[in-house]
């Protein structure tokens, strides 16, 4: 699983921090050191690391740390509350609105898992009491639209497609007048995958977002890539103004640092 190692990194340098009655300066910088490693070895993003570790080692080397009976327990203490904080300390919840119907739009990468995702989150909304609609807008990769509709048929959810000659932007407009006269109230939009250096079909996206003012924006991230993902989220972000993200393939023998 993706926090597995970086898990068991942690206990064996928490396990060092309580085996000492009492903690140098010396002791503290000594285990922050190790807990970069560990989090830089899991595929951390380097400045998410600097930001992470600064302000650990600031708090740990507090007076009301240091003169403490149990000093190790603080400091594991002040680790575990900054990567709740780092990770997002509450649940987060789809923003969908009153609006009839809600438009949310995903995108990412290419084999990012966005049309699993797409399926996932209808079958999600199905159980809500909702009444999804799955809007192929992926007219670039071979099998695109099948594959949405095979999804959709495993969760028993309909398939909006023009085909794939026709223009992304057309086909999600297009959606809403028939998401209204089927009674439709959620709209999922599955967009092609696409790097965040391609200047033109990033114009599609944002041409998509003015066309149909998604209520979401979900960036689809597998979690397999890394440090870059923080690079990808920045550009996304950049030209969408993304509203979450949903992390993919998390159940993988990756390292788990996109997170």
């Amino acid at each position: 699983m993706a926090f597995e190692s970086l898990s068991e990194r942690l206990q064996e340098i928490f396990k060092k921090l309580r085996g000492k009655g009492k903690l140098t300066e010396k002791d503290i910088k000594e285990a922050m050191r190790e807990v970069k490693v560990a989090l830089l070895e899991a595929d951390v993003n380097f400045k998410v690391v600097k930001d992470f570790i600064n302000s650990v080692t600031e708090k740990a080397l507090g007076q009301e740390v240091m003169e403490s009976l149990t000093p190790g327990q603080q400091v594991i203490k002040i680790v575990n509350d900054e990567l709740i904080a780092l990770m997002g300390s509450t649940q987060s919840r789809l923003n969908i609105g009153n609006k009839v119907p809600a438009v949310i739009m995903m995108v990412g990468l290419q084999g990012s898992g966005k049309t699993t995702a797409c399926g996932k989150l209808a079958n999600l909304l199905k159980k809500q009491g909702k009444n999804p609609l799955l809007v192929a807008c992926d007219v670039v990769r071979p099998a695109a639209i099948k594959q949405l509709q095979v999804v959709g048929a495993n969760v028993n959810v309909p398939v909006f497609t023009m085909g794939d000659k026709a223009n992304p932007v057309d086909i999600a407009k297009a959606s809403i007048d028939y998401a209204k006269s089927h009674n439709s109230d959620v709209i999922i939009i599955d967009t092609a995958g696409r790097l965040h250096i391609d200047e033109e079909l990033m114009e599609e996206l944002v041409n998509i977002k003015r066309a149909v003012q998604p209520d979401e924006i979900l960036l689809v991230v597998d979690a397999m890539t890394g440090q870059d993902a923080v690079n990808v989220a920045s550009s996304f972000n950049e030209r969408l103004d993304i509203t979450g993200v949903i992390l993919t393939k998390l159940d993988g023998d990756t390292r788990g640092g996109a997170a």
